[in-house]
């Protein structure tokens, strides 16, 4: 009987589960069946018939410092004329340090803070919205060579019937935020460097509008000056979708997009056009080493043109400025598609948070309004 349990045992933690309390558990056992997130419920299945959760992957060690997990939820629904509607929900939780290269690594972290996401409650430094989220750890998880360590989680929803590219529902920005620490909580724990009480979500999670804002003209993400319709035809124009993020002492935020067009077959949104302000300390943490001109081949702010205040570095579709604003380091980040006016809208957007913010001009072409601080 014994060696049957055991068997069971070793059979189950395979698939990351675990048979003596009656639920299965997954991603490094951080997770737990009908634990409160919808994506660990009945409502994560979108169809009645063969539904499927399992996890792969490998937890973080104390010499690797590096963790991931995959979550798939899968169904389906066969029809009585044999035709069938598959879904298939996949959440992908990554423990480990942000990417080497400048350019990624822009991309990487500005990809967490635009668009929808907003900051994680009671002081913990990340940010989550309904479908992704990204949580620094303690500097007590920091890598060898001084880096700061991340958990970051991503889900993508894959439905063979789908004309235009679906967005996962994992229960709401809350639940991303609890599935985000849980991972986290359960990632330091097997690295070796968690502390003596868990990280918690126990305030509010903030949350956006369902809808990004459509103007047919006007300044993008109502910063004055951001004129994005100017350059583009007139039908591309008529397409422009912003999204305000957060807006607060700590993080700001402004996502531009072409609106997708069934018509022209586009199952997505066309990224034009993302910024970016940081001043969380562990969050601009994650950018040490990646303004001092050498990664990239170029002087600081080298395709920026001369005038930038700060520190920085610059490439075909990135830029990044570091610059002291009201008494705080800020980071100032730019990337998406490169167009010709892209050095002038990331120039509008970062003077107008420094105006904000109380401080000095950023970019070169300021009006006198800044504080000088």
């Amino acid at each position: 009987m014994v060696l049957a349990l055991l068997a069971a045992g070793a059979g189950t933690w395979a698939t990351d589960t675990w048979p003596f309390d009656g639920r299965d558990r997954y991603c490094w056992g951080a997770w737990e069946q009908d634990s409160g997130p919808g994506i660990l419920g009945d409502e994560a299945f979108g169809g009645d018939d063969g539904r499927s959760r399992t996890a792969t992957g490998s937890a973080p060690t104390a010499d690797t410092r590096r963790g991931e997990c995959r979550l798939t939820v899968s169904s389906h629904d066969r029809y009585g004329d044999g035709d069938e509607k598959r879904q298939r929900t996949t959440v992908t939780v990554k423990y480990g340090p942000a990417p080497a290269s400048v350019g990624d690594r822009v991309g990487w972290l500005g990809g967490y803070l635009g668009d929808r996401a907003m900051p994680l409650p009671d002081g913990l430094p990340g940010v989550a919205d309904g479908h992704h989220g990204l949580l620094v750890l303690p500097k007590r998880c920091d890598t060898r060579d001084g880096r700061p360590t991340a958990v970051t989680l991503d889900a993508r929803e894959q439905a063979e019937d789908a004309v235009l590219a679906r967005v996962p529902d994992l229960g709401g920005s809350r639940a991303v935020a609890e599935l985000l620490v849980a991972a986290a909580n359960k990632g330091m724990e097997s690295a070796g460097c968690a502390g003596a009480e868990p990280l918690r979500v126990s305030g509010p999670v903030p949350t956006l509008p369902e809808r990004a804002e459509t103007f047919a003209r006007g300044d993008a993400c109502r910063i004055p000056g951001l004129d994005i319709e100017g350059d583009l035809d007139k039908e591309t124009a008529l397409r422009v979708q912003y999204q305000v993020g957060a807006v607060n002492d700590y993080l700001q935020s402004c996502s531009v997009r072409i609106g997708r067009s069934p018509r022209l077959g586009e199952r997505s949104d066309q990224q034009l056009f993302d910024a970016v302000m940081v001043r969380e300390p562990r969050l601009t943490a994650l950018l040490d080493g990646a303004d001092d001109g050498r990664a990239s081949g170029r002087p600081p702010g080298g395709t920026l043109g001369k005038g930038w205040r700060g520190t920085g570095v610059s490439g075909k579709d990135y830029a990044l400025v570091r610059a002291g604003c009201a008494g705080r380091p800020t980071a100032f980040l730019t990337f998406g598609t490169s167009t010709g006016s892209a050095d002038e809208y990331f120039a509008t957007f970062s003077n107008a948070v420094a105006r904000r913010l109380g401080c000095a001009p950023v970019a070169p072409g300021a009006d006198d309004r800044g504080s000088g601080r």
